[in-house]
């Protein structure tokens, strides 16, 4: 086991789970907390500005989902990982609306990348 791609796989659960708190709370699984909310913003904020120093070498796993692509198109990766960040900062936490307003864009980001650049 590659400890180089543990540590991207586990950034990238981390970025799950707090999407999946934010997720929850727009679709009524998950009670609406604006502490809970403003957590799992924070943690998506600082997980994505880890992706692409996490991901800088170019280490295999046959656990990993990685493409080699990420690093053949480095520059758009990091663009794709910024504009996370980016989504991430711009959700507005501090109401159900503004959870459900904002978590399009981080979805979209996700989704964009995802297609380029993982199995």
């Amino acid at each position: 086991e590659n400890p180089v791609v543990q540590k991207r796989m586990d950034l990238m659960k981390e970025i799950k789970s707090a999407i999946g708190v934010l997720g929850g709370m727009a679709k009524g699984t998950i009670a609406f907390d604006v502490v809970a909310a403003t957590a799992a913003q924070t943690t998506l904020i600082e997980q994505s500005e880890l992706v692409a120093t996490t991901f800088e070498a170019n280490e295999t796993d046959p656990k990993s989902e990685a493409l080699p692509s990420i690093w053949e198109n480095w520059d758009t990766f990091v663009e794709m990982a910024d504009d996370l960040t980016f989504a991430a900062e711009g959700l507005d936490v501090t109401s159900l609306d503004g959870v459900r307003g904002g978590l399009g864009n981080i979805g979209a980001s996700c989704g964009a990348c995802h297609k380029k650049f993982r199995m």
